[in-house]
């Protein structure tokens, strides 16, 4: 998967999270607490549905590298061996 695609599907399992969020309008620096809203239940919920799509592990304390589209990207290219 490219970033993009990644960028792409971290977008799609957020607004599964978040159904009032539409990917379209989420920019790519968007912080996903602090511009999303999304409290820390969601965001648990969101790493574990990367988990399930990608089978990668984010522990604790890597979670702000997926706090923004942009980031997240780029952590998970760089943890499934696409960056």
């Amino acid at each position: 998967m490219t970033p993009e695609d990644l960028r792409r599907l971290f977008l799609e399992e957020l607004s599964r999270i978040a159904p009032d969020i539409d990917p379209a309008t989420v920019a790519d620096d968007d912080h996903i607490q602090d511009d999303l809203e999304l409290d820390s239940m969601d965001v648990l919920n969101l790493v574990s549905a990367l988990h399930e799509k990608l089978g990668v592990d984010i522990p604790e304390a890597d979670y702000p590298q997926i706090a923004t589209p942009r980031l997240a990207a780029a952590y998970l290219a760089a943890r499934t061996g696409e960056a």
